[in-house]
């Protein structure tokens, strides 16, 4: 009988309490990974998920915008495991603004998104790298957008951050390696919860009809079709890819009109 070799690994996923980052520990736990579930304010669904997943998992709250966050939530991982494997980068934030609407966004706008999504992973890598080095198996998952790929989204300042995110990929890809590999997703839309929440359950799934009316597969994508190719960049048997940015439409981005649509952000 072959053994996982990702059985007793440890992950860190940021923002891991709800939406991605829950499928991504679900997943995860399932192939015997501890899993760190880091939260800002999800402090309920966090513990839940733990809970319900076991295989040690704990709940850890830390502000990620904080360096001094991110470095204590990598030294409570390392401490109460004794390694650091994985590392998936999904807490991130965002402001609705039209793109043509120039005076929608102020530099404050920019400062405060940029930090959470593209500093923040920036410093939780940073944080982890000892502990990423000193496994034989150390990844790091963005989570990055089809914003960011396309200049496209919930507003200029989320495509810019998310843009960055996955430049970033690419140059710690190239300075980290060949100890530890990093690579990028960059989901379209996603039926989350937080759709869920503020359409209700009738307004949620004629948004999903809507959306795989529109997409080339034909199906509205869920949390778990992204934690699955997150699962797989992780996953040891995926150590040629590094630096990559695997774009998670359903086929969206193969239709030149997209740029016309909305909710193509995750």
């Amino acid at each position: 009988m072959t053994v996982d070799r990702m059985t007793g690994a440890v992950a860190i996923v940021t923002g891991g309490g709800t939406g991605i980052g829950a499928a991504v520990v679900r997943r995860l736990a399932a192939r015997g990974v501890h899993c760190v579930i880091n939260y800002a304010s999800s402090k309920d669904d966090a513990e839940a998920l733990a809970a319900e997943v076991g295989q040690g998992a704990i709940a850890v709250q830390a502000d990620i915008v904080e360096d001094s966050a991110c470095r204590a939530l990598a030294k409570t991982a390392a401490e109460a495991f004794g390694r650091i494997d994985f590392l998936v980068n999904n807490a991130g934030r965002t402001k609705f603004a039209n793109h043509e609407d120039l005076d929608a966004l102020d530099a404050e706008d920019f400062i405060d998104i940029y930090r959470l999504n593209t500093i923040a992973p920036f410093q939780m890598i940073r944080g982890c790298a000892d502990a990423l080095r000193a496994s034989d198996m150390g990844a790091v998952v963005n989570v990055a957008s089809v914003a960011g790929e396309f200049g496209i989204g919930s507003s200029v300042a989320y495509a810019v951050s998310k843009g960055a995110l996955a430049t970033m990929t690419k140059s710690l890809a190239r300075v980290l390696a060949p100890a530890i590999r990093v690579n990028a997703v960059a989901p379209g839309y996603v039926g989350t919860g937080w759709f869920e929440k503020r359409l209700g359950e009738e307004g949620f799934a004629k948004l999903n009809e809507r959306i795989a009316s529109r997409v080339p597969m034909g199906f509205a994508t869920s949390p778990d079709d992204i934690a699955a190719p997150i699962e797989m960049l992780l996953d040891p048997v995926s150590r040629v890819i590094t630096g990559e940015i695997l774009v998670l439409d359903a086929g969206s981005h193969l239709d030149v009109g997209m740029s016309r649509r909305p909710g193509h952000e995750h």
